[in-house]
């Protein structure tokens, strides 16, 4: 053998020891010990991790819902909390098939599995680790607990902290309430998170409501919400969520949820185009905000509703609602320019609709729309009812059973001297009101002087039954208790109250004096928790023949006194003008036997809120109750009724007498009242007036109507001179000051 031939050899040799080590490094033994370390090991490792990893408590993103609200007969009003739309409801309000086809859709073993998909895990895993983007793979189970208890961030950790928490939650909770748990967590595209709010944006239903169909197509589109919503979808787009749609019921077959005939049967149903979610602009705000403090005085908190999840329905009638919208910018708003006149651009109107048989309130006006004027005229309580207190004077005597000074029973004839600025007499503190224009009556009964409203014989009838008596009785019929005094000037409504004071109020007395407090929340139901609902109707505070005589003499204001611009031949109607203080508030209160409403007219300064002058409204002279608030009351009622009402009071234990007659003034009123002058002295020897008893303005003087058979006769005040009114119609009287209490 040569030296090329042994090196040759040498070379074999070493290649076959080399290649013998590596396979004596490389056994299948070793290959399969180490296998199964590396096996042990991770097992350890998923151990350790399974026992270090706890549930969390739930993300508040999650747990976060919208509080619903809605007219009472159940559309969508508003949603709060606007950065989340979501409304959790519980599993059995959800058909059962529209269940399956979540699960068909998305997990078909779900019933089956552990809570988790290995191969799709670990597809995820390698997915994330390679930057691909979307893991995929997860299971129904796996897709709750990445949307409850932890993010959308796509890292490695958090994927297996999702495959340790779906383990555990599948041993510890229901099927029913992870699927539960899925469907009112999950995102759907438009806005919608959780079943309830998908219902509503894509179909218009609630989701107890949805069919098979819509349920599948909604379940279809949770695998691209954005891609899939029919509304934006391109061609492809459709064709897939068809495709997916299809799929979804096809497997419901499969697994024995659905029948085939009844599959074959379906057609896609195409959802809704996409509508803005109410927000709180216009009226809506002043709605939701009178029934968070309905809610606040039942006891449920702002911390408690703030957290979401209620779902509130008014009593507000959807139809009565939006005629007194209309009523108001018909009779009102499109007569003022707020752009160009001074005094227009100060007028705020409220109002406030009440049923009386159940103190429901209907309808609300809070102004010209909450994101433009923060305070709700309807609910303000800033400003006077003035005259529209008068009634309350009567109920207290009647209910009191009153007399006058010189002993006779007070009742609608009763006689009284209607002498302007006339001291009243039995009181020791002084009180001498001027009447309208400084008008004089000769002996008017009582409902001549509810009709033309004169201050003088009201003044005097407050102090017969006396201040503190008539005071029990307003706040026995609604008016609140903001600490007025009892003194002689009550006559003149110089205390505080709103439009939904002064509706339930007038409810009462159009209730037979059966106690009416207005409410506006119908229900309020949370998965938690349920709220109260306010009893809107309560105990007998004045007897039926009181309120129904007051009754009585109302129905004969709007018929020939200072509210007939209320009155049409459409309904039975009873109501009171008001006009306060300088014109700073005009009311008008009124009632059928259907409906209570209080409409107002306010003078607020735009600058800071301070009260002003209506005066000059519209060019109209002075914004009074007999104007714009009867008119719009006017129109509203007949709106809201339907075009008119058969219906009528049931009067009982009204004394009879002879229909209300227009009383001739004895006196010509001064050539000049002055709107500031003050009531008369009294003697020297009676105590001096305080200033809060003493009204900074007189009273508005009364309107004569020149067509009643009593006329005014030739010679008298109302032939030389047409008297103003704060209570009656623009154009019937001229413009002026107003002064208090019409």
């Amino acid at each position: 053998m040569g030296r090329a031939d042994a090196r040759r050899a040498q070379g074999r040799d070493a290649r076959r020891a080399g290649s013998g080590g590596i396979r004596r490094l490389f056994t299948w033994r070793r290959i399969l010990g180490t296998f199964f370390g590396l096996c042990l090991l991770g097992m350890g490792a998923f151990a350790a991790l399974y026992v270090y990893v706890d549930v969390p408590e739930a993300n508040a993103q999650a747990r976060k819902q919208s509080n619903v609200y809605k007219y009472s007969d159940g559309t969508l009003l508003a949603r709060s909390n606007s950065d989340v739309n979501r409304e959790i409801v519980d599993l059995g309000v959800v058909p059962k098939k529209v269940q399956h086809a979540f699960v068909a859709a998305e997990n078909k073993s779900f019933y089956r599995d552990q809570g988790v998909d290995l191969k799709g895990t670990a597809r995820g895993l390698v997915n994330t680790l390679s930057g691909k983007g979307k893991q995929g793979g997860s299971t129904i189970t796996q897709q709750y607990v990445k949307n409850y208890y932890l993010t959308q961030e796509q890292t490695v950790t958090r994927k297996l902290k999702e495959l340790v928490i779906s383990l555990k939650v599948d041993q510890s909770t229901k099927k029913d309430d992870i699927l539960a748990g899925y469907i009112n967590t999950v995102y759907y595209g438009r806005g919608a998170s959780g079943i309830q709010a998908a219902a509503q944006a894509y179909y218009g239903v609630d989701a107890k409501d949805l069919d098979t169909s819509q349920g599948a197509y909604l379940a279809a589109l949770l695998q691209a919400p954005s891609q899939y919503d029919w509304a934006v979808a391109s061609p492809s787009g459709k064709k897939l969520v068809k495709e997916r749609w299809a799929y979804t019921l096809d497997n419901m077959v499969d697994e024995g949820w659905l029948d085939q005939a009844e599959r074959d049967k379906m057609t896609f149903p195409v959802p809704d185009a996409p509508k803005a979610a109410p927000g709180m602009d216009g009226q809506t705000g002043y709605l939701v905000e009178a029934a968070n403090e309905e809610m606040e005085r039942q006891g449920v908190t702002e911390e408690m509703r703030q957290a979401g999840g209620w779902t509130v329905t008014l009593n507000i009638d959807k139809k009565k609602q939006k005629q007194l919208e209309k009523s108001v910018d018909r009779e009102l708003e499109n007569q003022l320019d707020r752009k160009n006149s001074k005094v227009d651009a100060t007028v705020q109107a409220g109002a406030t609709s009440v049923d009386p048989k159940t103190g429901k309130v209907v309808a609300l006006y809070g102004g010209v729309g909450a994101t433009e004027h923060y305070i709700s005229n309807a609910t303000r309580q800033d400003y006077q009812p003035a005259s529209t207190f008068k009634p309350l004077v009567l109920a207290s005597a009647l209910e009191n059973g009153a007399k006058t000074q010189d002993g006779d029973l007070i009742g609608l004839n009763t006689v009284y001297d209607g002498t302007s600025k006339r001291p009243v007499v039995g009181s020791d503190i002084p009180f001498a009101p001027q009447n309208e224009d400084d008008i004089s009556y000769d002996s008017p009964t009582v409902r001549t002087a509810m009709d033309k409203s004169i201050n003088a014989v009201f003044a005097q009838m407050v102090v017969d039954v006396t201040p503190s008596a008539v005071k029990k009785t307003a706040l026995a019929l609604g008016v609140p208790d903001k600490g007025f005094p009892a003194t002689p000037s009550l006559t003149l409504g110089t205390m505080n109250a709103s439009t939904w004071d002064m509706a339930g109020v007038y409810a009462t007395l159009d209730n037979h004096g059966r106690k009416v407090t207005p409410t506006i929340v119908k229900s309020a139901v949370h998965r938690d928790r349920t709220m109260e609902p306010v009893d809107g109707v309560g105990a007998q505070v004045i007897s039926r023949a009181s309120a129904d005589t007051v009754t009585k003499a109302l129905t004969e204001v709007v018929d020939v006194g200072s509210g007939r611009e209320a009155n049409t031949s459409a309904y039975d109607a009873a109501g009171k003008t008001g006009t306060s203080e300088n014109n700073k508030a005009a009311w008008f209160t009124g009632y059928t036997p259907e409906l209570s409403t209080a409409v107002a007219l306010f003078g607020e300064s735009p600058q800071g809120g301070t009260q002003v002058s209506l005066t000059g409204t519209a060019n109209s002279g002075r914004a009074n109750g007999g104007g714009f608030p009867a008119r719009i009351w006017a129109d509203y009622t007949l709106g809201a009724l339907g075009g008119g009402s058969g219906a009528t009071f049931d009067l009982q234990g009204v004394e009879r007498g002879e229909t209300a007659v227009t009383e001739t003034p004895s006196a010509t009123p001064s050539e000049t009242p002055e709107a500031t002058e003050t009531p008369s002295e009294t003697p020297s020897e009676t105590p001096s007036e305080t200033p809060s008893e003493t009204p900074s303005e007189e009273p508005s003087p009364t309107w004569i109507p020149s067509e009643t058979p009593s006329g005014t006769p030739s010679g008298s005040p109302s032939a030389t001179k047409e008297p103003g009114n704060g209570d009656q119609p623009p154009g019937e009287r001229p413009g002026g000051e107003d002064l208090l209490g019409q």
